[in-house]
């Protein structure tokens, strides 16, 4: 029978493949574990998508195991391939270093670092990856790996068409041996990431059974995807970013409203604590009264609370009831203030707020329908708007607040 921790993860369908299920259900139950996830600094920020194993190491934890957080400050140097078309373009050391350091305290509102025996740790691959010497590494560790097997990896197999460097193909053996030094450091036996890292994750488990005669176990995460077929977490402004200089709270809160009814259910059993019970309980709600729109309501509240804290969802619910509701007043500033001695071209006004990236843009956006000011749709590049404060819709979810201020008199 599957352990608690293992049945709430089927319950939310978390599980695409686990090693040894029946053996590692056994291990989790005998004792507290240590469970790692690895995040590469790819970026100077996490996004939505990294949630679902950052959250997954939280149940962990909750559940009375011990997470590891492996930043990947060496890794990040390499380069995964995995979901990747064509070869990375490799950053220089001092950008991964620096975004390494922003993703370490990134993470830390997610787990309980003071929580005695289960404190979550927070690690940095570059500590070990960046002392290993080409022979001893080649030697002990590179023997243990089989080209076929390595070529065979979906990661790489997919790369072979439009090719992959050594660099990339050596990507898997330092992700082993990350787990072969955590579980030599700490005794880590279990990894968990997302389904693309499976052929990664059980390069680890055999490396550790080969080289210490130990037994180590794997759990990957279903990607998330949508039911429509667009690529979840993304924008019309752009990817949702955890870094609140990136993606606001009040954006955060937007983009898990706008969820639509087929994927809500889903969502809310992947990215939220709530009891399946209750989840299913607002699944009836749906059903019977989807204009109310309860369940993606609760859905925003709840991640835009983990990710933003309670200050940042009452700003964010704030800031919403004004601007939906026609209140000229907001608890949050808008998102730009521009001075204008007379009314301004819709277009100009996008660009100049920084709603949009360059006024090709802005034009497009308009003459595609896709503008709408104070509720009015705009399809004339030539339409202005006056002096006062103004409402800006791009597409269907990204909602902003203008000031255009007239002359001083």
């Amino acid at each position: 029978m599957a352990t608690p921790i293992l049945r709430d993860f089927q319950q939310r369908d978390l599980v695409a493949d686990v090693t040894a299920p029946a053996e590692f259900a056994a291990h989790l139950a005998e004792a507290p574990r240590l469970i790692y996830v690895g995040f590469d600094p790819t970026a100077d920020s996490l996004h939505v998508g990294n949630l679902v194993p950052l959250l997954g190491l939280r149940r962990f934890q909750l559940a009375g195991h011990r997470p590891i957080v492996l930043v990947g400050g060496g890794t990040g140097l390499i380069g995964d391939p995995s979901g990747k078309a064509g070869e990375r373009a490799l950053s220089p050391q001092e950008q991964v270093a620096a975004a390494a350091d922003r993703l370490k305290a990134q993470v830390r509102p997610f787990l309980d670092f003071d929580r005695g025996p289960q404190a979550a740790l927070l690690v940095d691959n570059y500590e070990w990856l960046s002392k290993l010497e080409v022979i001893p590494f080649l030697r002990d560790i590179g023997k243990h790996f089989g080209v076929g097997a390595m070529v065979a990896r979906e990661s790489v197999r997919a790369r072979l068409g439009t090719g992959i460097s050594f660099t990339e193909f050596s990507y898997q053996v330092l992700q082993a041996y990350d787990f072969l030094a955590l579980h030599e450091r700490y005794g880590c036996t279990a990894q968990m990431g997302g389904s693309d890292q499976w052929g990664n994750i059980t390069a680890g488990t055999e490396l550790i059974r080969k080289v210490r005669g130990a037994a180590a176990y794997g759990l990957t995460l279903p990607l998330v995807a949508k039911a429509d077929g667009t690529k979840f977490g993304k924008t019309e402004s752009g990817t949702v970013w955890l870094d609140p200089a990136r993606t606001s709270a009040y954006e955060m809160y937007q983009f898990w409203l706008n969820t639509p009814d087929a994927d809500v259910m889903r969502f809310l059993k992947t990215f939220t604590f709530l009891p399946i019970e209750e989840i299913e309980a607002l699944g009836r709600q749906v059903a019977e009264a989807p204009e109310k729109r309860e369940a993606p309501r609760v859905l925003a509240r709840e991640v835009t609370r983990l990710v933003h804290g309670d200050e940042g969802l009452r700003g964010a619910e704030a800031r919403t009831a004004a601007l939906f509701g026609g209140a000229g007043d907001v608890s949050s500033p808008p998102d730009a203030v521009l001075q204008a001695a007379a009314p301004l071209p819709v277009w100009r006004v996008l660009k100049d707020a920084g709603l949009v990236s360059s006024t090709s843009e802005a034009r497009r956006l308009i003459q595609q329908g896709g503008v709408v000011v104070d509720g009015e749709r705009v399809t004339d590049l030539a339409e202005t708007i006056a002096a006062g404060p103004h409402t800006v819709k791009l597409g269907k979810r990204r909602i902003s607040r203008v000031i255009l201020e007239g002359p001083k008199v």
